[in-house]
């Protein structure tokens, strides 16, 4: 294991760590041991206050930089995160559990893409004109003002960046939320800003749970909330942020289908339901937890799956061959278990993939992956998100059944579909209710591609040319050439 362990965190207050100074306190744990790495106190109302106020006064400053300069702050940090990137994706394990091997391709990664990407596109914001007869009309573009983001724990790094990068970009400043859960790495990226040269107080990190979460929805001085997290706390998001009818853009929960036709290579579909089911020990929003297959090709499929059970490594997180880590917390683990439950229960047939790593790990909050055969769409497991390692398999016979059955659900965010068959491509990708459909792979998200949902997966786009709609506003200027109109 990796000796660096962290025993304390702080907000990112004006440029410096800040300790909390609230009553309210909460404990940090390592997800793969279960142990305590330390207790330590929210953010105060008075320092969220503080944050606020500093972050309108550095925005005030920034958005007046030239935006080719803001871009290349942006390019300098992503600069920066490559450069540290060994140290954040250690934060990140010992912060979520996950294996060291993604942490470093992945959320590292596609981090430091998130500032470049938008770094580049910083020097295109522009408003349009119209040259009238009677006036010339014109736009600009121009911040929202101070926003905030409130974090997932699944991805805290890449998510803080992907939120931020773009407010920044648009000349906005930026608070950032990380759950409570996962608090550690979102002061590295405080740190990474300030040396990559944004105003001290851009960008802030206040620290806690439910209490600073509704400190800055509710917040007057807050003009957008960016939101990624479960469906419920999103609606009360939603009624909390109507005090100064704030923007919102909400990336929420999911229960993707995955269907696979049968001229799917079996290969390629085994490899693709695994990594849409239990990378990132399938706490994923996105993950393709409903595999349908066709029923002619079920014996294919299966056998193309059980033989790359093998490759499923659960252990140690810091292991460069993991590949499986721990949960997020034992709360999750046990809702994770009682949903495996519930599969055994209503009858589907379960095969467990890896074991559970033993030694310095047994208190590790680790979950068996399981694959659940002889499903059908009213089980718990077919119906709701369950955030772990489950994988339920359904069979269909035709394409316009399989798509009645994929929409049936309250959530929009991602579908995938495997087939060669060009007519059938363009129907279910018009067809499928969601934000994002993947053809002939799955979870592909480069930062050209919008990202969000639809119906109860939510609203607005992170990534993408989209988001920078998201996070300015236009203001429409007419310069008159006629004589003033007036009926008096």
């Amino acid at each position: 294991m990796i000796n660096n362990k962290p025993t304390s965190v702080s907000n990112w207050i004006e440029g410096a760590r800040v300790p909390g100074n609230s009553e309210i306190s909460f404990k940090v744990h390592y997800p793969g041991t279960g142990e305590l790495l330390f207790e330590t106190r929210e953010a105060s109302l008075d320092q969220i206050d503080e944050a606020v106020t500093a972050s309108h006064r550095a925005q005030k400053v920034w958005k007046k930089v030239p935006t080719r300069e803001r871009g290349r702050i942006l390019i300098k940090a992503a600069q920066l995160i490559r450069k540290y990137g060994q140290s954040i994706a250690e934060l990140e394990v010992w912060d979520t559990g996950k294996p060291i091997s993604e942490a470093t391709e992945v959320d590292v990664v596609t981090a430091a893409d998130a500032l470049e990407y938008y770094g580049n596109l910083a020097v295109t914001l522009h408003g349009d004109y119209y040259s009238l007869e009677e006036a010339d009309v014109y736009t600009r573009v121009e911040p929202l003002g101070v926003c905030a983001g409130i974090g997932a724990w699944n991805y805290p790094f890449q998510i803080a960046c992907w939120k931020s990068a773009p407010a920044l970009a648009c000349g906005n400043g930026f608070i950032f939320k990380p759950s409570e859960l996962t608090p550690l790495s979102a002061v590295k990226l405080g740190e990474i800003y300030e040396e990559a040269g944004i105003p001290p107080g851009l960008f802030q990190v206040v620290q806690g749970a439910v209490t600073v979460g509704r400190a800055l929805t509710t917040h007057p001085g807050i003009q957008k909330v960016s939101f990624t997290g479960e469906v419920g706390t999103g609606k009360k998001i939603m009624a909390d942020s109507s005090v100064n009818l704030k923007h919102l853009t909400m990336e929420l929960g999911g229960k993707s289908p995955l269907i696979i036709f049968p001229d799917t290579d079996p290969e390629t579909a085994a490899k693709a339901a695994l990594a849409a089911n239990f990378y990132t020990q399938g706490e994923v929003c996105t993950n393709g937890t409903r595999v349908f297959v066709h029923e002619d090709y079920l014996a294919e499929f299966q056998s193309a799956l059980r033989s790359r059970t093998g490759n499923v490594v659960l252990g140690d997180p810091f292991d460069p061959a993991t590949n499986v880590g721990s949960l997020i917390s034992k709360e999750h683990r046990e809702l994770v278990l009682s949903y495996i439950r519930s599969g055994l229960d209503q009858g589907a047939k379960p095969e467990y993939l890896g074991e559970i790593p033993q030694g310095a790990f047994a208190e590790g909050y680790f979950v068996q992956p399981v694959v659940f055969y002889d499903c059908d769409d009213a089980m718990k497991i077919v119906q709701e998100e369950i955030f772990g390692p489950v994988m339920s398999v359904l069979t269909f016979k035709t394409e316009e059944e399989v798509l009645e059955r994929a929409n049936a659900t309250e959530f929009g965010l991602g579908a995938g579909v495997f087939t060669k068959d060009i007519s059938r491509i363009q129907r279910m990708t018009e067809g499928l209710e969601s934000g994002m459909v993947w053809v002939n792979n799955y979870n592909i998200t480069p930062m050209e591609m919008p990202f969000g949902g639809t119906k109860q997966s939510g609203f607005g786009k992170e990534n993408g040319l989209d988001t920078l709609n998201h996070y300015s506003k236009r203001k429409s200027v007419y310069v008159s050439k006629a004589d003033v109109f007036s009926p008096f």
